[in-house]
C-alpha cells in the first residue's frame, strides 16, 4: 500500500514512512493511493471474529510493511478485556427495536477504553504501533498534539511510559470540563507535557501545525502527530464500523431484495476523523445506507452538508458548549473527504485551501463533487443544549441508558434519518462521568464513576499556561527534546 498528499507533492510512501508524521511535507494529509475493496463473500466470512481478529483483516490491508506476525501481535496486546473492560470491546447496546415506521436504533459503545473516550479505540493500537517502529529504527519521536478534551488524554494514556516517545499536549485553557483536564493535567509521568493556551481548540489546531509546517524544527527534534491528522488514527477507526454493521445484522444478513442488509450510523462530529473513518469503510464496499454528520453549535459542517458551502469561523464565532470535544470550526480531516470528492484531484485541492485561507471560506454548492456527497450517502444535523440535556433525559427514562452530552448530539440528529428496515447505530463518544454538570442538569443525579477514577479532580494537577505563540511553543518544545 503506497500512501500520496492530499496536496500532490509528496513522493509514494509506505505505511511505516506515513505513521509517525502528522501533515505531508507539502501541508497537505496522506490518503492512501488506492482504497481496498472488501466482497461480500469475505465480510460474511468476518462474522464471528473476535475484535482483534477483525481489525488485523482491516489494517493488514493498510500496513502492508509491517510483517503480519508483528501486526497481529501489536493488535492482539491491544484489544483486551483488560484493556476495553469487556471481551466484545464495543458492544451494541440497544435503545428502540424495529417498528414499521423506522429500524432498529443502537447505540454502539466505544468508551471502555482507560480515559473512557472513543478515543481510545484507536490510541492504544497507536502507541504501539509508535513504540515498535522507534524501537526499530532507534530514533526518537516527540508528539505535538492538540486536544479539544478527549484526544489528548487518550493519547497521554497510550504513551505514558513508553520508550522513545514525548508527548506534548496542547488544550485550550478553561475549555474543557473538569474531568477531562483532570484526566490529562493529573499524570505526572516524565514523558507527558500538558500545555494550556490561552485560546480555542482551532488556535491549538493552528499552533501544532505550523510546528508540523516548520520543516527544519520538524525534523531538528523528531515532530510527529496522534491527532486525527495521522492517518493510523483514522484507519484504526475504521474497524469498528466493520464490527458495528456485523453485530447489528448478525440476525438478518440480507435484506428483502436478497441485497447485503444495509445499516446507517450517526457520528458525533467535530474534526470529522470519526466519520472520515466511516467514509473509509463504505468505500471499502461495507453497505452503509446513511452517514449522519451531527454537529453542535458551532456547525460549520452541517452547513457544508447542506448547502454546500464550507465556512470556518472565527474564534471568537466559535462557541463554548456542554459537548466541548465538539467545539471546532476548521475541521483537519475534512480535507482528506473533498481530496476523495474531487477524485483524488491534488490541484483542485490546493486551490480550495488557498481560497480558505485567504477568504476563509469555499463553496461546492451545484458542483459534481457536492452532488456526490449526497450520493454517498451524506447528510446532516444540528443539536443545541436544551436538545441535548433533552436527549438524555429522554433515553435515561425510556431505555434506563444514560449517555454523555456529545453522543446525545448524535441520538438526537439520527432520528431526522431513521428509515424502515435500515438499522441505526449511534457511534457513543464518551462516557458520561466525563461531563458530570451537564448530567446532574439533565436528570438531577451525578453519573457513575468507573472504579479506580474515583476523586479524580481533587489529584495534584501540572500543567503550563501559554499564549498562542508558535515561537514559544517550539521554544519550550526544544529544552525538553
Amino acid at each position: 500500500m503506497e500512501y500520496l498528499s492530499t496536496r500532490g507533492g509528496m513522493p509514494p510512501q509506505r505505511f511505516s514512512d506515513i505513521l509517525l508524521g502528522g501533515l505531508a511535507p507539502d501541508g497537505g494529509l496522506v490518503m492512501p493511493a488506492s482504497i481496498p475493496q472488501i466482497d461480500d463473500a469475505t465480510l460474511q466470512s468476518w462474522r464471528g471474529l473476535s475484535y482483534a481478529d477483525l481489525a488485523f483483516q482491516v489494517l493488514s490491508r493498510y500496513c502492508d510493511d509491517i510483517p503480519a506476525d508483528d501486526l497481529k501481535r501489536l493488535i492482539d496486546e491491544t484489544y483486551t478485556p483488560a484493556i476495553f473492560g469487556t471481551e466484545d470491546i464495543t458492544p451494541l447496546v440497544p435503545l428502540e427495536p424495529a417498528s414499521d415506521a423506522q429500524g432498529p436504533l443502537y447505540i454502539e459503545q466505544l468508551s471502555n477504553g482507560p480515559t473512557l473516550a472513543f478515543k481510545d479505540m484507536a490510541m492504544q493500537l497507536l502507541g504501539r504501533l509508535f513504540e515498535y517502529t522507534l524501537l526499530k529504527q532507534d530514533r526518537w519521536l516527540n508528539i505535538v498534539g492538540a486536544t479539544s478534551g478527549d484526544t489528548g488524554s487518550a493519547a497521554e494514556y497510550a504513551m505514558r511510559g513508553r520508550q522513545h516517545l514525548r508527548v506534548f499536549m496542547l488544550s485550550p485553557a478553561g475549555r474543557m470540563s473538569a474531568f477531562q483536564r483532570a484526566q490529562m493535567f493529573s499524570l505526572m509521568d516524565d514523558n507527558i507535557y500538558n500545555i494550556a493556551i490561552e485560546g480555542v481548540f482551532d488556535d491549538c489546531q493552528d499552533l501544532v501545525k505550523a510546528v508540523a509546517g516548520d520543516l527544519a524544527f520538524k525534523e531538528r527534534h523528531s515532530i510527529g502527530s496522534v491527532n486525527s491528522i495521522n492517518w493510523a488514527r483514522v484507519v484504526a477507526q475504521v474497524v469498528y464500523y466493520f464490527r458495528g454493521y456485523l453485530l447489528a445484522t448478525a440476525g438478518q444478513p440480507y435484506g428483502a431484495d436478497g441485497q447485503p442488509q444495509q445499516v446507517s450510523f450517526t457520528v458525533p462530529s467535530g474534526n470529522f476523523g470519526n466519520v472520515l473513518a466511516g467514509h473509509i469503510a463504505r468505500r471499502m464496499g461495507l453497505p452503509i445506507r446513511r452517514l449522519v454528520v451531527a454537529t453542535n453549535e458551532n456547525d460549520v459542517l452541517d452547513e457544508f452538508f447542506r448547502t454546500g458551502r464550507y465556512r470556518v469561523r472565527s474564534a471568537r464565532d466559535t462557541h463554548a458548549t456542554s459537548s466541548p470535544s465538539m467545539d471546532i470550526s476548521k475541521a483537519s480531516n475534512f480535507e482528506r473527504f473533498v481530496f476523495d470528492l474531487h477524485g483524488g484531484d491534488a490541484e483542485r485541492v490546493r486551490a480550495l485551501w488557498q481560497q480558505l485561507g485567504e477568504t476563509g471560506e469555499f463553496d461546492l454548492a451545484g458542483t459534481d463533487a457536492f452532488a456526490k456527497a449526497a450520493a454517498w450517502g451524506f447528510v446532516s444535523g444540528r443539536s443545541t443544549h436544551a436538545d441535548r440535556l433533552q436527549t438524555i433525559r429522554h433515553w435515561h427514562q425510556k431505555a434506563g441508558v444514560l449517555v454523555d452530552t456529545h453522543t446525545a448530539d448524535g441520538l438526537k440528529v439520527a432520528q431526522a434519518y431513521r428509515e424502515p428496515g435500515i438499522p441505526m447505530l449511534c457511534l457513543e463518544t464518551a462516557l458520561p462521568a466525563k461531563f458530570a454538570e451537564s448530567i446532574v442538569e439533565a436528570i438531577g443525579q451525578q453519573p457513575p464513576v468507573p472504579a479506580g477514577l474515583e476523586g479524580l479532580e481533587a489529584r495534584a494537577q501540572r500543567w503550563v499556561r501559554m499564549p498562542a505563540d508558535v515561537r514559544q511553543l517550539e521554544a519550550y518544545v526544544a529544552a525538553r527534546t
